[in-house]
């Protein structure tokens, strides 16, 4: 039950063109971000869409992988963990950010 206790798995649209960090290690970083949209019927019976938006990075080969072949308004799955961390912004300001830590992407779609 380990396994459980911190993944994710998510299916969306990339919404921006994945931004590729190289480091003088030779090792990848990638980010970007996923849409994943839940249809539902509000109490009239209109048909509503709520868009979430999740922030996605991923390290080594996954970068890799998702630098050769992931773009913008493709169909992805991806899996991984979250996490959280803070940061100072130029005023001073601590900013909180909960990202994906993907582990795992797949490619869905027309390729």
């Amino acid at each position: 039950m380990n396994a459980l206790r911190n993944k994710v798995q998510l299916i969306g649209n990339v919404g921006n063109a994945p931004e590729i960090l190289s480091f003088e290690s030779g090792k990848k970083m990638a980010r970007f971000s996923i849409a994943t949209n839940e249809i539902y019927k509000d109490s009239k019976g209109e048909k509503v869409t709520d868009t979430q938006w999740h922030n996605v990075v991923a390290w080594g080969k996954t970068a890799e992988l998702i630098e050769n072949y992931v773009s913008k308004g493709k169909e992805i799955g991806v899996e991984g963990k979250l996490t959280s961390r803070t940061y100072d912004d130029k005023d001073g300001k601590t900013g909180y950010v909960t990202e994906v830590l993907c582990s795992e992407v797949l490619l869905l779609g027309k390729q």
